[in-house]
């Protein structure tokens, strides 16, 4: 049986252990890393043909939006960083919205107690990836669209070959109306989708088409559009399609280890990476990561961040005030440094993948895209073969809830994009993961390792991981918050003696190459040289520069 795979969790295999050092890679003019090496070309190509980051970032995140299909598509949703020199720090949130017809109180009546994860549109919001990828190109772009497009419409019109993750995950969804695209490339390979058999989808080619003539208008009014409104059967309605899903909003910041760290506001759960490093920042942390202290109050700064996550995290939310410094003193001097604390707060009722460029100006981006699960809610719109996302799991069911689901709301997203810039202003950094609830925490520790401990890129992203209460969940913090620590096969033998010594229940993965810790991707601006990082786990990414 294939192993699952989402923004969350899959299990592979090889050897990360025997790559604890991983690949830094460096150049002098631009550098884009991807969870695949198509992607990050695609990017690179946009930057020799004198495109900015954010040329290189849609090319590639639309490569990905092709070929990453259980990961992302144009049937799910993003959000985007920025970073210019002398200009101030840009964030936008393509997180689509509810349809006119959600109604909770009908999901309700039909025995639901949380929304339905799969198999079911009204899982779905209007996708915001396309508005996304628009409105990034036209702040921030250089080149004509249709040229930052091109490569990804050429991928989906003559083929790519399935990377391993796809091929280890495309068994989940052979059997889904609509998935005739991976269906008739598995009956060429034999019955089965295998890594490098060649997937050609003329559906979304001609979606791109569309796009790179007509702009949004093509997809969301035209054959896309008009299928999606089709399958919700009154959940969407053409007017819900007419409007933009992508806004540019201010970006929240806190400053850590004498950098500040900025990230998008609510729905985004990015709030979550920025007041644990705030938190972290004011305890002893041990310069070795090794010491099991170092994990110890890392992964309690990140629960005290968001132990009360489940009711902060809403369409609206203050995301200032969820960052005030009072506030999170109080959860900093609730930390023990020798033992797992039993602070909590009172329990609430009751597939993402990264792209990060920088130019020669040393304009940096991190545009992260998601389909929430797996392969989205597994529903397909048959005229582009575009899968649609799962966001719609975000949202409450319960009555009077703040992140109830009703219509033009956006869910709670556990969409996490970093960006680091040091004191003068200049760009220090970009990153971000995949991993659903766990991305705060993932990128915390990147950022303890980089800021922190001073260590290369290369090393940060392939040094093992913790998670708390199992890797990758989107119910970490339901029900009084997580009960363990889960750690990576490859973790120091110190982290499981040290930690459980300190009153967590410890759990160390058996999987060599687990990919419910995250895939990282992370490039970092120093003096005049870029240095890119594509995480190990994800087996097909590259950093690639010139």
């Amino acid at each position: 049986m294939a192993p699952a795979y989402d923004e969350r969790t899959t299990s592979g295999t090889g050897n990360l252990a025997a790559a604890t050092v991983g690949l830094t890679v460096r150049a002098p003019h631009g550098m884009v890393a991807a969870a695949d090496h198509l992607a990050s070309s695609a990017g690179v190509d946009a930057l020799r043909a004198g495109g900015t980051a954010a040329d290189a970032a849609v090319a590639a995140g639309a490569v990905l939006a092709v070929t990453n299909q259980h990961q992302c598509g144009l049937g799910g949703d993003l959000f985007a960083l920025v970073a210019r020199p002398a200009e101030p720090v840009a964030a936008l949130c393509a997180a689509g919205r509810a349809g006119s017809g959600a109604d909770a109180a009908l999901l309700r009546a039909d025995g639901l107690e949380r929304m339905p994860p799969q198999g079911d549109v009204r899982a779905a919001t209007v996708p915001g990836c396309v508005d996304g990828l628009i409105e990034l190109h036209g702040r921030f772009g250089r080149l004509p669209l249709a040229h930052v497009l091109a490569t990804a419409a050429a991928y989906a019109a003559t083929g790519f070959p399935a990377s391993p993750l796809l091929a280890a995950t495309a068994a989940d969804i052979l059997g889904v109306d609509g998935a005739d695209d991976y269906r008739v490339a598995a009956e060429a390979a034999g019955g089965r989708l295998r890594p490098g058999t060649l997937v050609r989808r003329p559906g979304v080619a001609a979606a791109l088409e569309g796009i790179r003539t007509g702009g949004r208008a093509a997809f969301y009014e035209g054959r896309f559009g008009e299928g999606l409104v089709k399958l919700g059967e009154g959940w969407f309605t053409p007017e819900d399609l007419e409007r933009p899903q992508a806004d540019w909003v201010m970006p929240l910041r806190i400053t850590a280890w004498d950098h500040d760290v900025w990230t998008t506001p609510p729905p985004s759960q990015g709030y979550l990476t920025l007041a644990a490093a705030w938190i972290a920042g004011g305890l002893a942390l041990p310069d070795d990561p090794d010491d099991p202290a170092w994990a110890h109050l890392l992964a309690e700064a990140a629960r005290m961040a968001g132990a009360d996550r489940p009711d902060g995290l809403f369409d609206g939310a203050d995301g200032e005030a969820l960052l005030d410094s009072t506030r999170l003193a109080e959860r900093r001097a609730a930390i023990d440094p020798d033992r797992r604390s039993a602070f909590a707060w009172p329990p609430a009722p009751g597939g993402t993948t990264v792209c990060c460029a920088v130019d020669r100006d040393r304009t940096g981006v991190t545009l992260i895209l998601s389909n929430a699960s797996a392969w989205g809610a597994r529903v397909v719109e048959p005229a582009t073969g575009v899968f649609l996302h799962n966001r719609g799991i975000g949202f409450s069911l319960a009555p009077g809830h703040p992140a109830e689901l009703s219509p033009g709301r956006r869910p709670p997203h556990t969409l996490a994009p970093a960006l680091v810039t040091r004191p003068d202003g200049s760009l220090h950094a970009v990153l971000g993961t995949m991993g659903g609830d766990s991305q705060p925490q993932v990128l915390v520790q990147l950022l303890a390792r980089l800021l922190h401990t001073g260590q290369p890129p290369g090393r940060a992203v392939a040094a093992p991981r913790w998670v708390l209460g199992g890797a990758g969940s989107f119910r970490t913090w339901d029900d009084g918050g997580p009960d363990h620590l889960a750690i990576e096969a490859h973790a120091p033998a110190a982290w499981e003696k040290g930690l459980a010594s300190r009153g967590h229940d410890v759990r160390r993965s058996a999987v060599p190459v687990d990919h419910a810790f995250g895939h990282a991707q992370l490039v970092e601006a120093t003096d005049r040289v870029l240095a890119g990082v594509a995480d190990p786990r994800s087996l097909d990414g590259a950093a690639i520069g010139y």
